[in-house]
């Protein structure tokens, strides 16, 4: 019944995407020349020079969305991963749309119903895909269209897996039972009954019908796992095997393949693609706007920097960014000169007597930060990310400090979410870290913008900026 639904939807689903898309290309001819937001120069188009593209577009389509594997069941995909391969795969489409429509030399088609169609396209394909998958979820956690799993292996590893698939029931994958080691006592584990042993899985999902089995096992245990692959050779099913990685994943965990092998990277960063362009652009645009509005308080500042105290109006700093490398920080210089020539590098103190009367006001209120946003331009941070610390700090906090330079896998930022909830001057550095990391793991743009509006209200003056 479930292999019979599966192929129903398999085959309808190319079908409704192909309307879709198709719906999208009619509507775009008619949000050009029936709404015409833009006054039509080159007379009305006939509407059915459009419309015989249909069976191109509906063909082309398909096959893209065929050949970029979007057919295939991925239940354990997410959202916005699904999103960005539909997108990517309307991309490619109509580059190859656009090519062939040009090899008619008898008629050129409207550049204007090409856009329309590419954010249409785009916009219904994606709103179509969230729906059907919100739905699908929805049916699943209710019980329906469920895919049965035989869980293989033992020890943290299967039972970490087991309490993820209880956990999230939209998936629609249920474990129907646990298949362990010979000599193994365990007639339970995480509540799912214990069916057999590793000799017999063969005969085990012969007996249980399950739709899909799911090894995990220690990464010590080669010689089970090879036994197991051996036994599984020859089934008919969806194997799929679970790498004993958990343990060494602090940031993200992700799957490409390479020539037919597949390769898991470790501590992936979220900051690539679309997201990494649009955090880059905010920052160009909001540091440039911030450094023309506050030109008149940096003057100020830098009068009254000149005024108070003998030196140089900005205090440049060595610190460590990106990828570890390392870049010079800008400062308004808040310290007398060679401030640290009898103490060495050290932290900054609340009570501390190398600063000077106006470069105490400033530390407080954190406008000594603001010749960062030049850094900001030049690429070197970025507004919202991981506080900046001196290599001589980084070498050493990195032997203390489990994962501290995993915090370099983003650009250093002149705010972040340890600053926002009070982590910052010297307070607990593994507080810092956590929320460095919970940063990095979280990332989001709609994070990024609610740290920015957190560090309006309560970034700048804290108890802590000193």
């Amino acid at each position: 019944m479930l292999t019979h639904y599966q192929r129903t939807f398999g085959y309808l689903l190319p079908v409704v995407d192909a309307a879709v898309v198709v719906a999208a290309w009619l509507a775009s001819y008619w949000v050009r020349f029936s709404l015409a937001p833009i006054p039509i120069t080159k007379g009305l188009p006939p509407f059915s020079s459009y419309a015989s593209l249909t069976p191109l577009v509906a063909v082309l389509w398909m096959s893209v969305f065929a050949l970029m594997h979007l057919y295939e069941s991925r239940r354990m995909l997410g959202r916005l991963n699904e999103l960005r391969l539909v997108l990517k795969a309307h991309g490619v489409a109509l580059l190859g749309f656009i090519a062939l429509t040009y090899l008619f030399e008898d008629y050129r088609y409207s550049r204007l119903v090409m856009l329309n169609f590419a954010l249409l396209g785009g916009l219904s394909l994606g709103l179509f895909r969230v729906v059907l998958r919100g739905t699908l979820r929805s049916l699943r956690a209710h019980g329906f269209n469920l895919r049965y799993v035989l869980a293989v292996g033992e020890g943290p590893a299967i039972e970490s897996l087991i309490e993820r698939l209880d956990q999230f029931t939209e998936l629609g994958l249920r474990v129907k039972g646990v298949v362990t080691r010979e000599g193994s006592l365990q007639q339970r584990i995480c509540g799912k009954p214990v069916l057999g042993h590793f000799g017999d899985v063969s005969e085990i999902i012969a007996r249980t019908k399950v739709d899909e089995v799911l090894l995990a096992l220690p990464a010590a245990d080669t010689e089970n796992l090879n036994r197991l692959l051996d036994a599984l050779a020859d089934e008919t099913l969806v194997i799929r095997v679970i790498p004993d990685v958990l343990r060494y994943v602090t940031l993200r965990c992700g799957i490409e393949e390479f020539d037919g092998v597949p390769i898991v990277r470790i501590n992936d960063s979220p900051l690539l693609g679309w997201g990494a362009s649009a955090k880059r652009m905010t920052d160009v645009l909001l540091a440039a706007t911030a450094l023309w509005c506050l030109l008149p308080v940096l003057l100020a500042l830098a009068l009254m920097i000149k005024l108070t105290s003998p030196g140089p109006v900005l205090y440049s700093q060595e610190r460590m960014g990106l990828d570890g490398r390392s870049f010079s920080m800008l400062k308004f210089r808040s310290m007398r000169l060679d401030a640290e020539g009898e103490s060495g590098p050290i932290w900054a103190q609340r009570v501390d007597g190398r600063r000077t009367a106006f470069g105490t006001l400033l530390r407080k209120t954190s406008l000594d930060e603001l010749p960062q946003l030049w850094n900001v331009l030049a690429g070197d941070m970025s507004l919202v990310g991981p506080r900046p610390e001196r290599p001589v700090f980084v070498h050493r906090f990195r032997k203390e400090i489990p994962h501290y330079m995993l915090r370099h896998k983003v650009r250093a930022g002149i705010t972040g979410w340890a600053q926002v909830n009070g982590w910052r001057g010297n307070t607990s550095l593994d507080r810092r870290i956590e929320c460095d990391l919970f940063y990095i793991r979280n990332w989001s743009y709609a994070l990024d913008l609610k740290i920015l509006i957190l560090t309006l209200f309560k970034g700048f003056v804290n108890q802590n900026a000193y």
